[in-house]
């Protein structure tokens, strides 16, 4: 053990199993999740080659065999619960992703949620012992989140009773399905529905695209691999162009709507019934966004207490470089935002569920404000996340280039998480109808329930900046309860001028859509400012339920920082508004560094709660026993071109090169 991290283990002020606990949600999920990575660290069939010194069709080859044997090993333990089988997966896959990712996410969950009882007694047993595997396969070339835009056909042919689907143009090729290229036989395919000369929209489609027994493609399956990305080496995202496919008419998914026999449509009770899967996985991406954040900064926290560099006084030792003020700049607050999001994604996976279960008893009330929260959040945290791994990179110096790191890993793996399930300004503008729609509700003198209930009191306020003189201001800054109040202030503030910005283009003249897209950087800045409400709102609200005083007292320094952190980078809005003065901004600064020297104590500690086992960070630099350099040496040692002392480039093209000089 390095002795630099051993030190800063002994300093901690806090039990760091305690607060692994509470990030678990009690002691017996903390010791049910460390079985069940036992599980896979002690089984001989998760042995894995690096795949930074793999080729792109190994790492495929690798990903597939990995995740064949998850679905064994998984029936083998009798692992049924979804956490516990997202908790097994992300200890065997790492830093990686799976092969049959689509299967588990979108596939399956799909059939359970849009299957009528017939279909379900016939494709949920070939799908769940793999006969049929699948994907989803919604994206093309042309279109992604803009859905309505899609162009694949299904047009209805009672004469035969089947469907008949085609790729009209080069941009309606299905394009970006993870598992479409080379491991799926299956395809739920979204298609415009054509029947009776009329067009109804988008409905979801059973395709099978490849031989069950062959896995050659099918007549009229144009399918392969999109080819190389940033990320995502070894997953086989796919194109899929169809001519002329035809196929039954129940494969339909016909649970809502329907087609009969004789070519008649009939519609869905509730368009919002569809809306489960998307609200699901975007809760989910913002848990995957605290889980990613909280990895870099565990490397990057851990490689500075073990790192010396350079000088603070002449003539002393070289210091840590942690010790560094602007090194605690970059981290700390990145370390509070880990854990705020990690409150965050506990938050939306019980709201989900409570949620959820409303909607089965037939109660879709509180669906739109989910949907908004979700859609928000899912953007608010993935591109804070996004910015920040890079950030934990760049603080590692030189040696967080490395792959050895597992930094560039972490933030290509991570980036897409940005466009998928939702791009992320769309999201925003979602996020912000809501927030509009609620506002001009509360003026109109309803009273709004719910996280948006803020607005409320919208109409008892001068919002219009003005003098900061004319408007006394009570913030105790170090009140996390009166920081709170001013993020709640802010927020209510932007969505009004973003609803003002509307009203005056409509009184310009505009159509609702100019007006719309006119103040569409003011609608993201509101949404934005409504996200950051929430998630300071959480995490304060998260230390009422710690009891424990040490943890408490570290939580809390936490919160008062990311709150803090906030203001700082926000501070124009914060003055433009006068919900703060300058001499109360230049007095945050100054309070930013007292936290900073306050956390320097716990900070290995801090990271160390997150629990994340050596080998799912399988960074050199992250390692528990900070002995970076011997294994940075050996992980070089390993790389491909040291196979052999010669290269064999020397003998074709730098021996020649002299003779011909």
């Amino acid at each position: 053990m390095n002795p630099d991290i051993m030190k800063e283990r002994q300093n901690a002020t806090f039990d760091v199993e305690k607060l692994t606990n509470i990030l678990d949600g009690g002691p017996e999920k903390t010791k049910r999740r460390r079985e069940i990575e036992s599980m896979v660290l002690s089984d001989p069939d998760f042995k894995e080659e690096d795949p930074n010194f793999l080729s792109r069709s190994e790492r495929y080859d690798q990903a597939v065999r990995k995740s064949a044997q998850m679905i064994l090993k998984l029936r083998e333990y009798g692992i049924a619960d979804p956490e516990e089988i997202y908790c097994y997966k992300n200890m065997a896959r790492g830093n990686h992703h799976e092969a049959l990712g689509l299967h588990f996410v979108m596939f399956l969950p799909t059939l359970y949620s849009q299957c009528n009882p017939q279909q379900s007694r016939k494709w949920l047993p070939l799908a769940e012992s793999f006969q049929v595997m699948g994907t989803y396969a919604q994206t093309e070339m042309g279109h992604g989140t803009h859905l309505r835009g899609l162009e694949t056909t299904a047009t209805y042919d009672p004469a035969t009773q089947e469907f008949v689907l085609n790729s009209p143009t080069v941009s309606s090729i299905k394009w970006w399905p993870g598992g479409l290229g080379k491991t799926s036989n299956h395809a739920i395919v979204l298609a415009q529905l054509y029947t009776q000369g009329n067009c109804h929209g988008l409905h979801a489609f059973i395709v099978p695209i490849r031989d069950m027994s062959t896995h050659v493609p099918l007549p009229g399956i144009v399918v392969g691999d999109i080819g190389p990305k940033f990320g995502f080496q070894e997953v086989d995202n796919g194109f899929l162009k169809l001519e002329n496919v035809r196929i039954p008419r129940e494969n339909m998914l016909m649970k809502y709507a329907k087609v009969e026999p004789d070519g008649t449509y009939v519609k869905p009770p509730s368009a919002k019934l569809t809306y489960g899967t998307m609200v699901f996985i975007r809760s989910m991406i913002v848990g995957e966004s605290a889980r990613s954040l909280a990895k870099a900064c565990t490397i990057a926290i851990r490689y500075s207490a073990v790192r010396h560099q350079s000088e603070i006084r002449p003539g002393e030792p070289e210091p840590q470089i942690l010790d560094y003020q602007t090194q605690q700049y970059k981290l700390f607050p990145l370390l509070a935002m880990a854990y705020a999001f990690t409150f965050v994604g506990q938050y939306m996976r019980q709201t989900y569920h409570r949620i959820t279960g409303d909607i089965n008893e037939g109660d879709f009330s509180e669906l739109p404000e989910l949907h908004a929260l979700s859609a928000g959040l899912k953007a608010f945290t993935t591109w804070e996340t996004n910015s920040a791994i890079e950030v934990c990179r760049m603080s590692c110096g030189g040696h967080g280039y490395s792959c050895s790191s597992a930094l560039p890993d972490i933030y290509v793996q991570f980036t897409p998480t940005c466009t998928y399930e939702g791009e992320n300004t769309v999201m925003m503008l979602q996020t912000a109808r809501y927030l509009v729609k609620s506002y001009r509700q509360a003026k109109a003198g309803q009273q709004l329930s719910g996280i948006v209930s803020y607005l409320n009191d919208a109409e008892h306020r001068r919002v219009q900046p003005q003098p900061v003189a004319a408007r006394p201001t009570v913030v105790d800054i170090n009140d996390l309860t009166s920081l709170k109040e001013i993020y709640k202030l802010r927020a209510a503030i932007l969505v009004e001028l973003a609803a003002k910005s509307i009203q005056q283009e409509l009184q310009r003249r505009r159509s609702q859509e100019d007006a719309w897209n006119n103040s569409a950087i003011d609608l993201v800045r509101a949404s934005d400012a409504h996200c950051h409400y929430v998630v300071v709102k959480l995490f304060t609200d998260k230390l009422g339920e710690i009891s424990d005083t040490a943890i408490h007292s570290v939580m809390s320094t936490l919160a008062l920082l990311y709150a803090l952190h906030g203001i700082t980078k926000n501070s124009g809005d914060f003055l433009q508004a006068g919900l703060l003065s300058v001499p109360q901004v230049m007095q945050i600064s100054v309070r930013i560094k007292e936290l900073l020297s306050q956390l320097r104590l716990n900070a290995v500690a801090l990271v160390d709660s997150f629990d994340h086992h050596d080998k799912i960070l399988n960074s050199v630099l992250g390692r528990y026993d900070g002995n970076v350099y011997e294994h940075l040496f050996e992980w070089a040692r390993r790389s491909p071109l040291n196979a052999t002392e010669v290269h064999e480039s020397f003998h074709k093209y730098l021996k020649p090169l002299r003779s011909k000089l």
